[in-house]
């Protein structure tokens, strides 16, 4: 470290938890951070050399560092999460949401109506949410409108008003939806029954109501009131129904919220599922760019405090993959078997779904980013020093013999460059051997590219185990490339990536981007290969069915293949029509040969 300002500054700070920020020359915010330590943690950024490249870059831009103090850990987890999403630094993670998200508003007001909003307004009205889906609003609210007759009308129902007649009811009393309170055909302690069920539904909890419902019928019952119990079974049938949707795990795991997590080179994705009364009553997924090589630990902590702001949650009890800092009030439990792990593993599908679905929007508008995400993928599952923008596979695994040859297929960006391709007859091999096959292969290739002055791949994979792997980089040495470019086998049976002079093979994961490119590399070759062998064997069966022809040499099987397209063609061909091709007596004899 060699600024003496930034060492003056380090000196100052405190040792106790709190947030920091750093700036640049032009006093613009760079980065927000928490820390348990300044001290320790904001000199930890100039006492090592970072292998990530973007934390470097940051560090050098750091001219300035400001701090505050907080009292605990957990004041400096909101303070940090209300920094970042107040001035968005360039090097911090974004958690900017600029949804409006629905409510269940609940109207503080005599005979209370229900109705959705995206505005909260200070009045004393209840909320419940905010929803993360406007069709879970909508289905909740046509549940509770089928379940209880309410109003619908924005009349102030005073009493005095009331008892003044001032109020007709209208069609949906009719229509048997709302009980007429604004002509005292309703009670408010009744109506206010209603309501306090309702609450309990948004909150998850149907019991109460199944059971009230369940009464009620069997008091019709009992009257002989069958159509009326009708009309309450039906509403037990409707309620059931969602609440079988809707209840997942125990119904003893409520006011729990549950978080976990998935992610790759560039982002993360974190799910969050609040469950009340053993029901999922909220699912949300957020996707976090990264921005320097965050962990999942840090990436997971940013996301349960800035979840739990934005859903207003009050939950006292977390589910998490693995140990976090959260709020001090907050219980975190790392579930390990049966419901509970159940449910982390649920939001863990959820967000594997959540990333595998933004895979496919971003593949369709904006390439460039899918494809930076694949190449940062690979280079980190393969080991590589660089991207593998470029790689080159070859096959010869097709060699049965006779017209001995080998493939190479060329990707760039993680797609086929059919143009690129090659196909290599074996020239200096006799009979089946595939190492000495593959060595003369690369040699040839690569003496080429680098006479040429063409761009090298930055990978280079060999379709075979240990042997053809030896093979290929023997060739490499040769040409000076060895280490230059990173060079990997695959082994066919179990998909096992060889390494020069690693004994120990890398298993990749079986559904990984990676493992997908590579066998698709390693297809792509041998179907090259064999068409290209394929062609090559069938060429030569049909010359030699010619040639056989004594006084018909090469040259003239080419000329009526070239005219007949197929030997079929000239076995069936007149004599005249031959002899436009090859004259009178050479036609004399083919002619001869075929009838």
């Amino acid at each position: 470290m060699s600024n003496p300002s930034i060492e003056l500054q380090l000196q100052t700070l405190p040792n106790n938890p709190g947030v920091y920020q750093f700036y640049d020359k032009d006093g613009k915010i760079l980065y927000v951070g928490k820390a348990k330590n300044l001290k320790k943690r904001v000199s930890s950024y100039f006492q090592k050399t970072h292998e990530y490249g973007k934390t470097r870059v940051l560090v050098k831009k750091i001219v300035h560092i400001k701090h505050i103090v907080v009292p605990t850990e957990t004041d400096a987890l909101l303070l940090e999460n209300n920094l970042i999403k107040k001035h968005q630094p360039r090097y911090n993670v974004m958690l900017k949401d600029d949804k409006s998200y629905p409510w269940i508003c609940i109207k503080n007001e005599r005979f209370p109506r229900i109705f959705s909003t995206r505005k909260l307004i200070k009045d004393g009205s209840e909320y419940y949410g905010p929803y993360t889906s406007m069709k879970t609003v909508k289905t909740l609210l046509e549940l509770i409108k089928g379940l209880y007759p309410l109003r619908t009308c924005n009349y102030d129902l005073s009493r005095d008003k009331i008892n003044a007649g001032k109020y007709k009811v209208c069609l949906e009393y009719h229509l048997g939806n709302c009980k007429g309170p604004c002509e005292n055909y309703q009670t408010e302690e009744e109506y206010n029954s209603q309501i306090a069920a309702i609450r309990e539904i948004i909150k998850g909890n149907f019991k109460d109501s199944l059971h009230r419902f369940k009464e009620r019928m069997k008091e019709f019952a009992a009257e002989m009131k069958f159509e009326e119990a009708q009309k309450i079974k039906e509403k037990i049938e409707v309620l059931e129904n969602y609440q079988s949707k809707s209840t997942v795990v125990n119904p003893k795991i409520s006011n729990v919220d549950v978080f976990s997590i998935v992610s790759d080179e560039s982002y993360g994705y974190v799910n969050f599922l609040q469950l009340s009364y053993g029901s999922i009553i909220r699912a949300h997924t957020i996707e976090i760019k990264k921005k320097l090589d965050e962990t999942d630990k840090k990436l997971l902590e940013l996301a349960i405090t800035e979840l739990r702001q934005r859903f207003h949650s009050k939950s006292n009890e977390i589910y998490v993959p693995f140990e976090v800092e959260a709020e001090e009030a907050i219980k975190v439990t790392i579930p390990k078997l049966g419901d509970k792990k159940r449910i982390l593993e649920l939001s863990e599908r959820n967000a594997k779904f959540y990333r595998l679905e933004r895979f496919k929007q971003v593949k369709i508008t904006d390439p460039d980013r899918h494809t930076n995400r694949i190449m940062a993928q690979m280079k980190k599952d393969l080991r590589l020093q660089e991207e593998p923008r470029h790689i080159e596979c070859f096959d010869n695994s097709n060699i049965q013999g006779t017209n001995p040859v080998a493939a190479c297929v060329v990707f760039k960006n993680g797609k086929p460059s059919k143009k690129d391709y090659r196909h290599f007859n074996i020239k200096t091999v006799d009979g089946p051997d595939d190492f000495a096959s593959m060595e003369e292969v690369v040699h040839r290739r690569y003496r080429r590219l680098l006479e040429e002055g063409e761009s090298l791949p930055q990978l280079i994979v060999i379709d075979g185990g240990k042997g053809q792997l030896s093979s290929a980089l023997k060739s490499l040495e040769t040409l000076g490339l060895r280490g230059e470019i990173a060079i990997i086998g695959i082994a066919k049976r179990l998909e096992e990536i060889y390494y020069p002079e690693d004994p120990i093979p890398l298993y990749l994961d079986k559904k990984s981007e990676t493992l997908k490119i590579i066998q698709q590399l390693r297809n792509e070759a041998h179907r090259f290969g064999i068409t290209f062998h394929r062609n090559k064997r069938s060429k030569a069966a049909i010359n030699t069915e010619l040639e056989y022809i004594e006084g018909i040499g090469k040259k003239t099987a080419e000329d009526l293949l070239k005219k007949f397209k197929s030997v079929k063609r000239i076995k069936e061909a007149s004599m005249d029509s031959l002899i436009e091709v090859v004259g009178p007596s050479k036609a004399q004899k083919i002619y001869a040969a075929f009838h």
